[in-house]
C-alpha cells in the first residue's frame, strides 16, 4: 500500500466516524447474541436435567413406599397364617383336633401306592467309548490333520 491509499482511508474514517462505531456495535451485538444463545441452550439442558432428577427422586420415593407397603402386607400375611392364629380360627369355625380313635381308614381296591423313583447306578445309562460316535472322540489336532490331509489329496 502506498501512502496515498492510507491517507485516503484515514480521511474516509475521519469524515464518517460512524462507520467504525457501527462495526464495533455490530461486533459487540454478534458476541452478545452468541452468548445469549449459548446461555439459552445451557439453561434448557440444565432445566431438563433438573426435571429428570426430580422424576427420579419421585419414582425412588414411590418405590420405597411400595416396598414398605409390601413388607407390611407380608407381615400381616405371616401373622394371619401363623399356626396359633390358624388353630384359633379353626376352633372358632367348629373344627377340633382329631383323636386316633376318631380316625377311619378307607381301603380302595386296586389302588397301589406309587413307588419312589430311586436313582441308582444301574438306572443311569453308561456311556462307553464304543457307544460314542467317532466324531466326538477325536481331538482338534486330529481333526485338523484329517482336513489338511484330505485337502492335499484333493488337489
Amino acid at each position: 500500500m502506498n501512502i496515498q491509499n492510507v491517507n485516503h482511508l484515514v480521511h474516509a474514517y475521519k469524515v464518517a466516524p460512524w462507520r467504525v462505531q457501527r462495526q464495533w456495535i455490530g461486533t459487540v451485538l454478534i458476541v452478545v447474541i452468541a452468548l445469549a444463545m449459548i446461555s439459552a441452550i445451557f439453561l434448557d439442558v440444565s432445566s431438563r436435567t433438573a426435571l429428570a432428577g426430580r422424576e427420579i427422586l419421585a419414582l425412588t420415593a414411590s418405590i420405597s413406599t411400595s416396598q414398605k407397603n409390601s413388607g407390611d402386607l407380608q407381615t400381616q400375611l405371616a401373622l394371619l397364617t401363623s399356626a396359633s392364629v390358624m388353630e384359633q380360627r379353626a376352633q372358632d369355625l367348629g373344627f377340633h383336633a382329631v383323636e386316633t380313635a376318631d380316625m377311619e381308614y378307607v381301603i380302595v381296591p386296586g389302588y397301589t401306592a406309587p413307588s419312589p423313583k430311586i436313582l441308582s447306578s444301574s438306572s443311569v445309562p453308561q456311556l462307553s467309548a464304543l457307544s460314542i460316535p467317532p466324531e466326538y472322540n477325536e481331538s482338534l489336532f486330529e481333526w485338523l490333520d484329517k482336513k489338511l490331509a484330505s485337502s492335499t489329496r484333493g488337489q
